[in-house]
C-alpha cells in the first residue's frame, strides 16, 4: 500500500486529504509543519505528499528543498497546494522540486487526477 503525507497546519485540510487518499487505498500520514514532516520522511520516505505552500516554521518550498535533499528524497511526488494561481509560486515550487500543483479548495476528482498525472493510480 502507498504511503501519502499530507503537510498542512489547518486540520480540516489534514482531514479531508486524510479521507480523499485513504478511499483511494493509501496509508496517510499528517504533519502540521514542515520540520515535523522532514522529520517523519527521515523515519519513513512517503511516497506521496501534499503540502501547504503557507505553513508556520516552515513553508512548502523550504520543506520540498529540504526533503529533495535527503536520502531518498528525490522518490515522493510532491503535490504543493496553494490557495490563489500564482504563476511565480508555482515556478519557485517546481524549481525546488514540486511535480505538480493545486488549488485551495478542491475535492477527491482533483486530488485523484494529480495522483494519476504524476503516476501513482
Amino acid at each position: 500500500m502507498a504511503h501519502f503525507l499530507v503537510v498542512d497546519d489547518s486540520s480540516v485540510v489534514r482531514k479531508v486529504v486524510r479521507r480523499i487518499c485513504e478511499d483511494l487505498d493509501f496509508t496517510v500520514s499528517e504533519a502540521e509543519d514542515g520540520e515535523t514532516a522532514l522529520t517523519l520522511c527521515r523515519d519513513s520516505m512517503p511516497d506521496a505528499i501534499l503540502v501547504d505552500a503557507t505553513m508556520p516554521m516552515m513553508d512548502g518550498i523550504d520543506f520540498v528543498k529540504a526533503l529533495r535533499r535527503l536520502e531518498g528524497g528525490m522518490r515522493p511526488k510532491i503535490l504543493f497546494c496553494m490557495t490563489e494561481y500564482n504563476p511565480a509560486v508555482v515556478g519557485r515550487a517546481v524549481r525546488a522540486g514540486a511535480d505538480d500543483h493545486v488549488l485551495k479548495p478542491f475535492d477527491r476528482s482533483v486530488i485523484e487526477a494529480k495522483l494519476q498525472e504524476v503516476g501513482l493510480l
